[in-house]
């Protein structure tokens, strides 16, 4: 059978040209192949609210538990799986995203002044579907389940953010239970950054974690959700094979595309709250 290519190269401009006009949703640059960056500059003594050295840049600040601090050249402030509580800055941040699994993640009474609260679960059992597009950044979900307080499951429970912004698709795992199925890794697309609870229990058993971990070959790691050194040193001999591993004594990081390592690495950073006086 012959195809013209013309005609369709034609129908399917026709196809985009109608449907960007009434498209409402940014599409995701993070859903597409990889590419590697040569380089590794990731340290940066700084205040978690000094101004970036471009536009390009990423500041991220490991906060507590589960809850980072993503601050952008542009002034926009994010935390993750916020519970209420990032310390005694007086900072309210534009975005918070949470999680349903334990109170650690999320909290029932955010700050009103909080533009945008998105929690990653709906009505029990019922997933959600943000796509908050701040211009800057673009914030996108992918519900996955967790075992409920009972000892069953809850559907949808979890949520795994996308942070797509100076170039680069920054993921928060949540509370993840399960290893993704294919079709929630496709949603995913590419990680270049990717923050990981590494308790090995409460949340994914570590192999499993490794596995998910492995498969998404993010350029960059950062451990969370780890109950010590003891848990922290087992994550990391677990998944050194395959990762390289940087240890330091800061809390955040700066990053951009053409800083990420051509080699996966594990990026430790030590949790902080936001202090007034920094």
């Amino acid at each position: 059978m012959r195809v013209c290519l013309g005609c369709v190269l034609t129908a399917g401009l026709a196809v985009l040209t109608g449907a960007a006009s009434a498209q409402e949703r940014r599409a995701s640059h993070c859903i597409a192949l990889a590419q590697e960056t040569p380089g590794l500059e990731f340290i940066h003594k700084a205040s978690w609210n000094d101004p970036l050295p471009d536009d390009y840049s990423v500041r991220l600040r490991y906060i507590a538990h589960a809850s980072f601090l993503i601050h952008t050249a542009g002034g926009l402030n994010v935390v993750t799986d916020y519970t209420g509580f990032i310390g005694s800055a007086p900072m309210i941040p534009d975005v918070v995203t949470m999680n349903h699994a334990h109170s650690t993640h999320w909290t029932e009474y955010p700050d009103p002044a909080i533009k945008h609260v998105l929690r990653g679960w709906g009505e029990f059992g019922v997933s959600v579907d943000h796509h908050l597009d701040l211009d800057e950044m673009l914030i996108r979900n992918v519900s996955t389940d967790i075992r409920s307080a009972a000892g069953g499951a809850e559907a949808n429970g979890n949520s795994i953010f996308v942070f797509e912004v100076a170039g680069l698709c920054i993921g928060h795992l949540g509370h993840l239970h399960h290893v993704p199925t294919p079709q929630q890794y496709a949603a995913l697309g590419r990680l270049d950054v990717v923050m990981a609870a590494v308790d090995g229990g409460t949340t994914l058993p570590l192999p499993e974690m490794v596995e998910v971990l492995t498969r998404l070959r993010s350029s960059v790691v950062i451990p969370m959700h780890w109950f010590g050194e003891f848990t922290l040193d087992r994550f990391l001999s677990d998944i050194s094979t395959t990762f390289d591993v940087v240890r330091s004594d800061d809390s955040q990081m700066e990053i951009s595309l053409r800083t990420l390592p051509d080699r996966p690495t594990v990026y430790v950073l030590q949790p902080a709250y936001l202090r007034a006086d920094e």
